[in-house]
């Protein structure tokens, strides 16, 4: 068999031994070692009596006992009738009591059976028996100490073959179980240098090999163990090997892919990680350390010519492994192997912290149209929503600001196909309230760390689940801060859904922004920490799955609520996506200006983290630096980056989880050099991550759906110049007389309905509140949109179904039977033109007024604008029940109305201006600042009708009030300087007045 040889990129510049490229270089810690066998103590044997006591006497004495004593408890025919009718005795508890005592012994044997067989066959995971938490729990503990004495005990899970180990009934089992990482998972500051320097050297390694079509675990410091006789009572397992030489018994996953139905010695094959026989041969992944049983055949002078032609010979045998086989090895050189997994009896029954995957699917059958990938994304959904109700915000503030009179367009474009589907599918899927409390959770978690003088710990991962939130420590940090929980060990933290609840806005720098959702398992959401990973993350599969990916970690990275300002680098894709957030995403044409921007921007982090004093950004977030200073800096790599590249970035990625950068690369084929983590898209929508432990369903942006994303962000662009006129109204009322509607809401202000019955009383809110939906929607209401408004929770389609018919009732038809609920060609709900709001008509008259007969009538536009202000009652819906009517944080209307009325106050001071009316001008303006308090424009229109009046003091007061009104702020500029052009000495009438 050829020496294994090994290059090193590091060493090769200092080198001058004279040595070509194929010199073997020597590896690291081959010193044997003794395998040692841990000696059974006294106290052992002691143990293992006291449980062989227990389980006979609960195994054989119970049931002996309850046969003897008390017989058996069920009826010896089949009842009758009359048996229904007996009087309930004292002993018909007995029995009823026996019964139970029966089942649980039952499951109890069960348990142990279930622990016996794990343990004698090495398996180290045993089964789960279904509800036997406890009784599971205390089987173990026994079958170990009773097994203690011999070997097969070692090959029990960690933590549950140490007899003696107290249980915490109070801990919580937790969503998320992880091993313990070694290497550069936890190593610290002063490491990362000669880590960069190892990973660089096994990724050129296998980067130099790959273009020579050389396998790496072929060409690689590949490793080989024997297994061993039996000696005495103790059988060699795959979790005592690992334990040996990987440092994590937990690892035998690792040995098992890497060696799964490869032909051995004696011509049969591993098929199962606990049936291996003396004689085998394992291939070890390439960090495998110590011990005299890690052989190479060439190197170990111990071995006889048989056995190392049988391990050349079975090395011949891996090219079929070499997908497991170099997964293997690039998660190596990120130090270690880290298992997620959530455990069978947490899975809940909801998804997110939010009940949103229970409305998806209870109204499954209604998705026509929408696209479920953005429905079952509810954290992703909630940042686009939110992103996008803020950028038309801002175009209507801006579009209100930079016109005069009735020039601009009030309302934001109406989406249609796709982007309708998309924004519906928005509405329906996101968690607004999910996101406010994963935020806030974790903002309170760095503020109560701060407090008490502590460092963040690094988070790699957050599951949420059922509402409760998990998070996956790289390596234990101690007791959490209350009301956080410790989970299942020392590297999980908890936080109940009720306890989060109770948290309040607190001001501090977001601790974990690079927390991006991946997918969802046995119904938990995963959101991996991207700028914890110590190194980068690849992604394989087809190009268009990954891209889906890409985009969904983009969208969501760029929108997300829980985190503060981050940078996004998007190379070999995403140039589309900038529209989502042009503060955040930076788009590169190629690798090699990635390259030269992350040197320079590693070196940069480096230097200010030293000069700080901080060994990671984490230190810097919970002390009094400034939110941005420590922005994560995230990049995704859609294209695989040659040999050379990947080798640069893997060496800028080595130290990279201290500095707050996160690498996010594709790959074509699987192997990336330098990979830490390596997971892989299926076309079936799996993200699958074998040595993370991690199989999901993968959270997706598909193309259509990201077209049709950004064509609503584009639309809503405040900077986009449109050659058409100002935008009307989507629904205009006939304000003749001719014109009075059937059904008349009044929504600005309190809430009244005129020309309807009042429905039943226990429905009345529920309906009330349904037709102010389709109100404010005159474009109509997707029937989804509706429910999940009414029911954010979910709901089923029965009683979806009972609301429509009820709502259609209520509303009834037109004189000429036309009914007033309809459903149009798309299926969304819409109501007929007779059924109206005040809304409506305020928007109607304000249109008249300033674009119709208004225009070319004095009298008539001062009677439009005049009869709209009267219509101004208060804000939106102003007595709304608290706890409803929460889809209104999505909507724009609360930023609509305020700008309406303000131009409708504006627009008749002007009026009244025009004939010198300052104090009708006044009442105008002052009628409109009820609605629009916060209205700049009104103020400095009301200053100037003040003005006109000649008053000084009158003047003097308004700007005293306005000075009160701006609070420490002080005026803005603009006021500042009107006030000073209407009353020069404004400053010191104002301080003679104070």
């Amino acid at each position: 068999m050829p020496r294994r040889r090994t290059s090193s990129s590091s060493s090769s510049t200092g080198s001058t031994s004279g040595s070509t490229s194929g010199t073997a270089a020597a590896p690291r810690n081959r010193t044997p070692q003794p395998v040692r066998i841990r000696r059974r103590s006294f106290g052992d044997f002691v143990k293992a009596f006291f449980a062989l006591v227990a389980l006979a006497v609960l195994l054989v004495g119970v049931p002996g006992a309850l046969a003897t004593q008390i017989g058996w408890p069920l009826p010896d025919g089949v009842p009758s009738f009359d048996w229904l009718q007996q009087e309930i005795t004292v002993h018909t508890f007995l029995n009823i009591l026996t019964v139970i005592v029966w089942l649980a012994w039952a499951q109890f044997t069960a348990c142990v059976l279930v622990e016996m067989k794990a343990a004698l066959s090495g398996v180290g995971v045993p089964g789960r028996v279904p509800g036997a938490g406890p009784s599971q729990l205390l089987a173990r503990q026994l079958v170990a100490a009773l097994l203690l004495v011999g070997a097969t005990a070692a090959s029990f899970t960690p933590g549950l073959s140490q007899l003696g180990n107290s249980y915490d009934a109070n801990q919580q089992p937790t969503v998320a179980a992880a091993q313990a990482t070694p290497g550069l998972f936890a190593q610290q500051q002063e490491q990362a240098s000669g880590a960069a320097a190892a990973l660089a050297e096994q990724a050129s390694h296998a980067a130099a090999h790959a273009d020579a079509g050389g396998s790496t675990a072929q060409q690689g410091d590949t490793k080989f163990y024997r297994i061993q006789p039996p000696e005495g009572r103790h059988h060699d397992s795959l979790w005592e090997i690992a334990q040996r030489h990987l440092g994590d018994g937990r690892r035998y996953k690792e040995i098992f892919e890497l060696n799964k139905d490869r032909v051995q010695p004696d011509g049969s094959k591993l098929s199962e990680a606990s049936l291996i026989r003396p004689g085998w041969i394992m291939e070890m992944p390439g960090d495998a350390r110590g011990g005299d049983l890690v052989e190479m055949p060439d190197e170990a002078p111990n071995v006889s010519p048989d056995v190392q032609q049988q391990i050349s010979d079975y090395a011949r045998t891996g090219d079929h492994a070499q997908g497991a086989g170099a997964q293997g090895g690039g998660h190596a050189h990120g130090g270690g192997a880290t298992q997620v997994s959530v455990p069978e009896q947490q899975r809940p029954a909801h998804d997110t912290g939010h009940q949103q995957a229970t409305a998806v699917g209870a109204e499954s059958d209604s998705s026509f149209g929408l696209p479920e990938a953005l429905l079952t994304a509810p954290l992703l959904a909630a940042g686009l929503l939110g992103a996008l109700g803020r950028r038309r915000r801002q175009a209507l503030w801006q579009s209100a600001f930079g016109s005069v009179g009735g020039r601009r367009g009030m309302e934001p474009p109406t989406p249609t196909g796709d982007a309708q589907d998309v924004q519906d599918a928005l509405l329906v899927g996101a968690d607004p309230e999910g996101v406010r409390l994963l935020d806030r959770s974790l903002r309170a978690l760095a503020a109560s760390l701060a407090e008490e003088s502590r460092a963040l710990p690094v988070v790699y991962a957050a599951w949420l689940s059922n509402g409760d939130l998990h998070l996956q420590l790289a390596q234990p940090a101690g007791k959490p801060p209350a009301p956080w929980q410790q989970g299942q060990d020392q590297t999980f933290w908890m936080l109940s859904r009720t306890d989060a609840e109770r948290y309040e806005d607190v001001d501090t720098a977001a601790p974990y922004p690079g927390l991006v959702s991946l997918g969802t398992m046995d119904d938990s959401r995963l959101l991996l920490n991207l700028e914890a990973v110590p190194g980068i993350v690849s992604l394989s599969g087809r190009e268009a799955d990954r891209a889906a990916v890409f985009a969904s970690v983009a969208a969501e990275l760029a929108t997300n609520g829980w985190s503060d300002r981050m940078t996004i680098t998007l190379v070999g894709f995403g140039e589309d996506l900038t529209p989502l957030a042009p503060n955040r995403i930076r788009h590169l044409e190629d690798v090699e200006a990635l390259v030269e921007t992350m040197e320079a921007e590693t070196r940069q982090r480096r230097g200010a983290l030293g000069a700080a004093g901080h060994d990671s950004v984490l230190t810097g977030r919970t002390g009094p630096a400034q939110h941005t200073r420590w922005a994560p800096h995230l990049v995704l790599l859609a294209a695989q980056p040659s040999a050379e590249d990947a080798v640069t970035l893997a060496e800028l990625a080595a130290d990279a989880s201290r500095l707050g950068i996160g690498y996010l690369v594709g790959t074509e084929t699987g192997d990336l050099p330098g990979a830490a983590w390596e997971m892989e898209i299926t076309g079936e929508g799996k993200l699958l991550a074998p040595l993370l432990g991690l199989e999901l369903d993968a959270q997706l942006l598909p193309a259509a759906q990201q077209r049709a994303v950004v064509e609503l962000f584009v639309e809503a662009d405040p900077e986009r110049e449109t050659d058409g006129p100002a935008s009307t109204p989507p629904f205009l009322v006939d304000i003749s007389e001719q014109g009075r509607p059937a059904v008349y809401a009044r929504l600005v202000g309190p809430y009244e309905i005129i020309g309807l019955d009042t429905p039943d009383g226990e429905r009345s809110a529920l309906l009330h509140e349904a037709l102010a939906l389709l109100l404010l929607h005159r474009e109509g209401v997707h029937p989804r949109v509706l429910s999940s408004a009414l029911w954010p929770r979910g709901v089923t389609d029965d009683v979806r179904s009972a609301l429509l018919d009820r709502l259609h009732d209520w509303l009834g038809a037109d004189p000429d039977g036309t009914p007033r609920l309809a459903t149009d060609s798309s299926g969304r709900l819409t109501l007929a033109k007779t059924v109206v709001s005040d809304l409506d008509v305020l928007r109607s008259l304000y249109h008249e007024a300033t674009q119709g007969r208004g225009v070319g009538s004095r009298a008539v536009r001062g009677r439009l604008l005049t009869d709209a202000l009267v219509l101004v009652r208060g804000p939106l819906l102003a007595d709304r029940p608290e706890g409803r009517y929460r889809w209104l944080t999505h909507e724009i209307v609360d930023a609509q109305l305020p700008l309406l009325v303000a131009d409708t106050g504006l627009a008749l001071c002007e009026f009244h201006m025009e004939k010198n009316r300052a104090e009708k001008a006044i009442e105008a303006l002052q009628a409109a600042l009820r609605t629009a308090p916060a209205d700049e424009r009104l103020w400095h229109e009301l200053l100037r009708a003040t003005h006109a009046t000649g008053d000084s003091e009158r003047l003097t007061a308004l700007a005293t009030d306005l000075i009160g009104r701006s609070g420490a702020r002080g005026l803005p500029p603009r006021t500042e300087a009107l006030l000073d052009e209407l009353l020069p000495a404004w400053r010191d009438a104002i301080a003679a007045v104070g």
